[in-house]
């Protein structure tokens, strides 16, 4: 499961790209044309392939009008191919609120090398010309889908972005209806705006009201991981985190810091096992605070990610 709201703070910039300003204008220009009846015909599709030359028109270009999902695949990695199937569904069924992009790496190095991929498959979305990480791993669809409705609801919020005009073909000509909403709890919305307008402190009192109230509130629980992580990043010179963290493998405060650093930029397996390591070097009170905080980045990443998964079994191994 993933935190509902996803930070801006992992995003790379990519310099070839328009301001975020300028793509909202142009969105806001495109739902005009469509609204009176002069938007152009439906793409061909909402799943594409991309290579290097066609990049820049085929993802950052349309980035200004449609958040571009990215999938990083290659023809001999098994969880590509269990992945991509599910993203491709998804992608349709959401008639053209998101667009698929998928580029194979191994044709592609530069692509992958730019996006500082660890691993794949690793899957990116681009918005408004900026590119910020999602998952990594042959997730499953249910975190596939909670994560693209937050990436619609980012692209809509913050940039003015709400999709491609008309429904192609293929997609889904009507969304099922759906059951109406059970209104959230006044406490946890307070929580929600306050992170979405920055305000982390304020964030993290009012989540830990809720879960002073409701303890079990996962939600909630979520929630406050990723506000106490966001706070704790602020300010960080990150070149500075990561010579303090390799010039002192056994600075336990340097290795926290630099392992929060590594999850908010997208390098989860490395905020894993970095904290790992210092749990199997440490020792007393030392041992049980990094336990603890790697504990709380796996609530910010999810209990099903098979990266979690992963890092909880070499947890255990270097305790017991």
């Amino acid at each position: 499961m993933q935190p509902r709201n996803m930070s801006m703070s992992g995003v790379v910039d990519l310099a070839a790209v328009k301001a975020a300003g300028e793509a909202k204008q142009k969105a806001e220009q495109a739902r005009a044309d469509s609204a009176a009846g002069r938007g152009g015909p439906a793409p061909a599709g909402l799943v594409i392939d991309v290579d290097e030359a066609g990049f820049e028109a085929e993802v950052l270009q349309r980035s200004a009008e449609v958040p571009v999902v990215i999938d990083f695949w290659a023809e001999w990695c098994e969880p590509c191919k269990q992945l991509s199937p599910v993203l491709e569904r998804v992608v349709q069924e959401y008639g053209g609120r998101v667009l698929l992009a998928k580029i194979d790496v191994d044709k592609n190095q530069m692509l992958f090398q730019q996006f500082g991929v660890q691993g794949i498959p690793a899957v990116f979305a681009v918005v408004a010309g900026q590119a910020l990480p999602l998952f990594q791993g042959a997730a499953p669809e249910q975190q596939v889908r909670q994560t693209l409705d937050q990436l619609v609801q980012v692209a809509e919020e913050r940039f003015g972005i709400t999709g491609l005009t008309g429904v192609p073909e293929g997609a889904e000509a009507e969304e099922e209806p759906q059951a109406p909403e059970t209104p959230e709890d006044p406490a946890l919305a307070a929580a929600h705006s306050a992170l979405d307008a920055g305000d982390l402190g304020g964030a993290v009192q009012a989540y830990k009201n809720v879960l002073s109230d409701d303890p079990a509130n996962t939600e909630a629980r979520l929630g406050l991981a990723q506000a106490e992580l966001l706070g704790r990043v602020q300010g960080l010179d990150a070149q500075e985190v990561r010579t303090a963290a390799a010039d002192d493998p056994a600075d336990v405060e340097a290795q926290l810091r630099a392992a929060d650093l590594d999850l908010v930029g997208g390098h989860v397996e490395d905020a894993f096992g970095r904290l790992v390591e210092t749990v199997r070097r440490s020792a007393g009170e030392d041992r049980e605070r990094t336990r603890l905080r790697l504990l709380e980045l796996f609530e910010v990443i999810g209990p099903e990610d098979p990266r979690v998964v992963t890092a909880r079994g070499a947890l255990a191994r270097v305790l017991f």
